[in-house]
């Protein structure tokens, strides 16, 4: 019977196989979709998006067709230049989540804030306890 033998690796080896085993050079902050809760508390939808990483520029968020849209998208580029050595990276992240809107809200009123990581969007419900009411004389 053989047996097996571990093998060695070198140091430079390693960091290739690192490398290429971690999808690139992309962490996984990076692949990932965030997370998204949504909140319907006293008259107002809450829409908190965890998003670390990205900035308020990079975000569009938009009321379209009876959908609420948010998109963001975020590049990365690194150069690193040494003697006899150059090493440039570069990298894309984004994501893009729709919602259905309820016939309940008013688009004037949906405002959007980022802050710390966490982009935060409060859409107002139309208030349809008070409806109006008109009485119709018979002629």
């Amino acid at each position: 019977m053989k047996t097996l033998e571990k093998t060695t690796q070198s140091p430079m080896a390693r960091v290739i196989e690192d490398f290429w085993n971690k999808d690139g050079f992309l962490d996984e902050s990076m692949k990932m979709e965030p997370t998204i809760n949504i909140i319907d508390r006293n008259g107002v939808y809450k829409v908190r998006v965890s998003a670390p990483g990205f900035k308020k520029k990079d975000f569009k968020v938009a009321a379209e067709d009876g959908s609420l849209i948010i998109s963001a998208e975020k590049r990365i580029e690194k150069k690193e230049e040494k003697e006899n050595f150059v090493r440039k990276e570069f990298s894309a992240s984004s994501f893009s989540r729709s919602f259905r809107l309820p016939e309940n809200i008013t688009l004037g009123h949906i405002k959007a804030n980022y802050k710390n990581g966490l982009l935060n969007i409060t859409i107002s419900k139309t208030n349809l306890d008070k409806r109006e009411v008109k009485e119709i004389k018979i002629r």
